[in-house]
């Protein structure tokens, strides 16, 4: 797809551009904030392990759930008024977030929350590319990278800030009041520079496709979470089963629906792909077990060592500061030139960092956060070289024409991924940590994730050879060099 002639000044494209990315940082901020926010939940709610699962985790859920029929509907109705509906109902749900009196309605809001961002952030290229001439694109394209990546560094360390000043004794609630300011600033700047522009009247939102992959992806998340708690019941391995069924009932209605000429939510020839299919359980597996390891980490630090929110946020520092690294050293350039073999160093990268924290967590006599330091550092700079190469190293599987198809499925599963991760490694973490064994319990996460690495690293010889190069007229939900990143907890 060509980019359409400029239409907006220098100027305004520029405050347009500012304006997509303060939306984008509010998603980013919204996955990674409330990690630190736990204990602080528990006191104020009661909230339970479970609850703090659904909290973290359903925001993801229902984000990623939603990601692929957002952009439908951006293409049906237009970009601009999906955009500002799904920015008004973000800021509202923060507020509705902020003000909640109980757990449970806090986990409804936040799954309303997600809901709202699959709505608002599948527009955000689509805005950029409509709007801005050919050459302001490309170097807006390229400001997404190092922006998202600052906003993963500060998401934790944002979060914590918040709990630790406790306003007027609102604690963990600045963490979602804040965001009604800044939506409110960017739905002002939105309704002025955002220009109006018509959808495909005529195209045909598949919601059966769409519900279909809602209700697997909450049939796999729901006894995830309530499993461990309920004692794993029949139930939940019925939900499972479910849920496995539901994935392959979407893949054939989207089949069914190609053939009687409607629009499908996913090309359907993407499921005949094997590289692309064994691509998308990479993507899973990998930001799954890097969301779970960091989540736990938190968890660690504050139940396990007592440290303030504050201090935790700074103690994901050296991981997030590593992933920096890494897709510094990695890149776009070097995920050309390798493919795969970039995905295969950074995962080995990666399981030697989480080696490393498993033995310096063997004696925590005395412990101090320099302790965990080096093997954090280096799991990030593991998970940075795979971040930056694993989109388009899978979208190297597709044809040209399904490249924008393929990128909203990645970052689907992308975020439904994670929403796995934090119920798993939760899971694994709580299990012990419940009785005391705090210290135990992060290290049986550690070795859940070194076979998370070991899975991804048997299944990588089935990945695509060289990466899809980057390319500036692709249509993909979000851009390929942002995506990772962007919902990335660090």
């Amino acid at each position: 797809m060509s980019v359409p002639e400029k239409k907006t000044s220098p100027r305004a494209a520029w405050w347009l551009l500012a304006t997509v990315l303060v939306v984008e940082l509010m998603d980013l901020l919204d996955s990674t904030i409330v990690n630190v926010a736990g204990p602080s939940l528990e006191r104020s709610l009661g909230a339970t392990a479970v609850g703090l699962q659904w909290v973290i985790g359903g925001y993801a859920l229902t984000l990623g759930a939603g990601l692929v029929l957002g952009g439908r509907l951006g293409d049906r109705f237009g970009r601009r008024p999906m955009f500002l509906a799904g920015l008004v109902a973000f800021t509202l749900a923060s507020l509705l977030c902020a003000i909640a009196p109980s757990i449970g309605l806090l986990i409804a809001f936040r799954l309303v929350q997600g809901l709202a961002g699959a709505m608002m952030l599948p527009q955000c290229l689509g805005i950029m590319r409509d709007n801005l001439a050919p050459r302001e694109l490309t170097k807006a394209l390229a400001l997404f990278g190092p922006v998202l990546g600052l906003g993963g560094v500060l998401g934790p360390v944002l979060g914590g800030a918040l709990v630790d000043w406790d306003l007027f004794g609102l604690g963990w609630r600045l963490v979602f009041l804040v965001n009604v300011p800044v939506g409110l600033a960017a739905l002002a700047l939105a309704w002025r520079l955002v220009p109006r522009s018509g959808g495909a009247g005529t195209l045909r939102v598949d919601v059966v496709g769409a519900v279909l992959v809602a209700a697997a992806s909450a049939l796999l998340v729901l006894p995830l979470n309530e499993g461990q708690a309920s004692g794993w019941p029949l139930w939940t391995w019925l939900s499972l089963s479910a849920a496995a069924l539901g994935y392959a009932g979407f893949a054939l209605w989207q089949r069914r629906a190609q053939r009687r000429g409607r629009t499908p939510l996913v090309t359907p020839s993407l499921f005949g792909k094997s590289a692309f299919t064994v691509g998308l359980v990479a993507v899973a597996l990998f930001f799954g077990g890097l969301i779970g390891t960091q989540l736990v980490l938190t968890f660690f630090l504050q139940l396990g060592q007592g440290y303030s929110a504050g201090q935790a946020g700074l103690g994901n520092l050296p991981v997030a500061l590593g992933t920096a690294v890494g897709g510094t050293i990695s890149g776009g350039l070097l995920a050309a030139k390798l493919g795969r073999r970039v995905l295969q160093a950074g995962a080995v990268v990666q399981f030697a960092g989480v080696a490393w924290l498993w033995f310096s967590l063997a004696d925590t006599a005395g412990f101090s956060i320099w302790r965990i330091v080096p093997g954090s550092a280096v799991t990030g700079i593991g998970a940075g070289i795979v971040i930056a190469a694993v989109f388009n190293t899978v979208l190297g599987a597709v044809d040209d024409d399904e490249v924008g198809s393929a990128s909203g499925v990645l970052s689907a599963v992308q975020s439904i991924g994670g929403s796995v991760g934090v119920a798993v490694f939760s899971t694994v973490f709580f299990a012990g940590a419940l009785t005391g064994q705090v210290t135990e319990s992060f290290r049986d996460a550690l070795v859940v994730q070194a076979v998370v690495i070991a899975l991804f690293l048997l299944i990588s010889p089935l990945f695509p050879r060289r990466a899809r190069p980057d390319e500036t007229d692709a249509d993909p939900a979000l851009p390929a060099s942002a995506v990772p990143v962007s919902h990335t907890a660090s």
